[in-house]
């Protein structure tokens, strides 16, 4: 899953980030509210992670932005404010949740968990292509009534495979999904895990429904 964290104080970003991450989470990060507007404008995101007390724009401003452009993309917003009248304000221009800092990291955890469960107003809450459900809140994948085991990172690639069923999805659209900007390690790591994939998608099942176009990507389709 995708998120992005607009955080000005470094140091809790590259905590929040390292702990997501650990979680399977693809996280980028912007530290100013002006950076995290056009993250958010040019990028496809699970969840925003949203400070309210931001430089050159605040968050409650990045939101109301967003959902003024039709941006649905369920936002989580976190302040050092603690006060009915700072959460009404974040809920009344267009944020799905609130907490206030210091926060429990495993709170937070839980609760973007269940924005992903509730998702955007256009986005379904659970993935099905053929007899292959994908549950991105839970993190859990099975066929038919079989329950499979993924790594958080395996997940991932395939969450982003089942966003697109049918279609082709490069190479570099999954490290970008599944990934994040900052990564700059050999993108045949791809690779490793479509085959680790094929492994528990389809081999014990006989089906053959991840497929490689050569030259151009992946595709995910029913079997």
């Amino acid at each position: 899953m995708r998120v992005l964290l607009v955080e000005d104080e470094e140091r809790l970003a590259d905590l929040v980030k390292g702990g997501l991450a650990g979680e399977g989470f693809a996280v980028d990060v912007a530290h100013d509210g002006r950076d995290g507007l056009w993250m958010a404008t040019e990028n496809s995101y699970d969840v925003i992670v949203l400070d309210v007390m931001l430089p050159r724009l605040n968050g409650y401003a990045v939101c109301s932005r967003l959902r003024e452009a039709g941006d649905w993309t369920p936002i989580m917003m976190l302040t050092a404010k603690d006060g009915v009248y700072d959460e009404a304000e974040a809920l009344d221009n267009g944020a799905d949740d609130y907490l206030a800092k210091p926060f429990s990291y495993v709170v937070l955890l839980a609760r973007l968990r269940a924005l992903m469960r509730r998702g955007g107003r256009e986005r379904p809450v659970s993935i099905t292509v053929g007899d292959l459900v994908i549950d991105p809140a839970g993190l859990r994948c099975r066929r038919g009534e079989t329950d499979i085991a993924l790594t958080p990172k395996e997940f991932a690639v395939l969450h982003a495979l089942a966003r697109r069923p049918g279609e082709v999805v490069s190479k570099g659209e999954l490290l970008a999904q599944a990934w994040d900007f900052s990564y700059d390690g050999d993108p045949n790591i791809v690779e490793v895990y479509i085959s680790a994939l094929r492994r528990k998608i389809d081999g014990p099942f006989g089906k053959t429904t991840l497929m490689t176009v050569r030259g151009a990507g992946y595709r995910l389709e029913a079997a």
